[in-house]
């Protein structure tokens, strides 16, 4: 979703905060290059294909999912779905059991006035090339109203379909059905909170035992808990501009973390419980001092002094302007 200048302004002074990821990390990270990426707006790692990620536009493109090589950053193949009309706000993707791709497009810029969205399902190609799939889709309404999306997972065992909806104030987790249904409304329902964040994607652990959501800003962790989630603690994300995207590798071993622009980066950190993350109760962990109220873990020595160069250098500027 695009954002207003100032949201991006202040993601800019929250990255004059962030700590670099560590030089370890450099192995796993990688650049997607392809022109056609402009918005990527969720990710999404391949058990088929190791190394591949496959990832979409945010809106205005089309029917198409790309796989990117994260040994190179270049696409290997870009598939067009049929047999779903067209696209209106596609901001999510994840993959379940089978290696079935689900494809959430589940935004709505308009606040929440669409009576519905949809979900396209598709099994995702054995051989990675250039090709025309055809997906089932599904439509999807929420049983306390239409809202904002921009965070779908599946459990990695039970194949069940979850969105967590994007509100400021924070939103909540909504199940769907056991199965979801291609000849009828598939309603889903709100069964935990996700409070203290503005969800931009969201992941499951390959194993199913974690999710982790995601805001511009930061991450939080969950215990899945058979769906009853429990929170876990804070999470340090890279700063990487507009923050929109997040996944699991397949070994579970990361978590990928992306964002929409031209030539945009994904970066690796720790999982939960892994030396790059904070607890709950604001420890500090080898990337970053106590998290903030939005999941952002913070080196405040960093911050402040960064902070203090990018003023004196708007004061010059200042004082050149009353020069001239």
């Amino acid at each position: 979703m695009r954002r207003p200048f100032a949201i991006i302004a202040a993601a800019l002074l929250v990255g004059a905060f962030a700590v670099p990821a560590s030089a370890a990390d450099g192995d796993e990270d990688f650049t997607i290059k392809d022109p056609r990426i402009t918005e990527s707006s969720g990710l999404a790692a391949s058990r088929l294909h190791p190394g591949i990620y496959w990832t979409h536009n945010d809106s205005d493109d089309g029917p198409y999912i790309y796989a990117v090589d994260s040994r190179t950053g270049e696409t290997v193949a870009r598939l067009t779905l049929t047999g779903v009309g067209t696209p209106r706000d596609v901001e999510a993707i994840s993959i379940g059991p089978g290696n079935r791709i689900y494809v959430g497009d589940i935004g709505d810029n308009l606040g929440g006035s669409w009576p519905h969205v949809w979900i396209y399902e598709l099994p995702e190609p054995k051989t990675l090339k250039d090709q025309t799939i055809r997906a089932t889709q599904y439509v999807v309404k929420y049983s306390d109203g239409a809202r904002d999306a921009e965070s779908l997972v599946v459990h990695p065992k039970t194949g069940r379909v979850y969105i967590v909806d994007k509100n400021e104030k924070g939103g909540h987790l909504y199940e769907g059905p056991a199965e979801l249904s291609a000849s009828g409304t598939n309603v889903f329902r709100p069964v935990a909170a996700v409070p203290d964040l503005e969800a931009t994607d969201a992941t499951l652990s390959p194993d199913g035992e974690h999710l982790v959501v995601r805001s511009y800003f930061g991450a939080i962790a969950y215990d899945w808990n058979g769906g009853k989630i429990k929170r876990e603690q804070r999470l340090g994300v890279p700063f990487l501009g507009q923050g929109e995207s997040v996944t699991y590798t397949a070994d579970g071993t990361r978590l990928m973390y992306g964002a929409e622009g031209a030539d945009s980066s994904v970066e690796g950190q720790d999982p939960p419980g892994g030396s790059g993350s904070s607890s709950e109760g604001g420890s500090s962990s080898a990337r970053g001092g106590r998290g903030s109220g939005d999941g952002l873990s913070v080196d405040l020595k960093t911050g402040a002094i960064a902070v203090a160069v990018a003023c004196a250098a708007l004061l010059g500027l200042r004082g050149l302007r009353r020069r001239r």
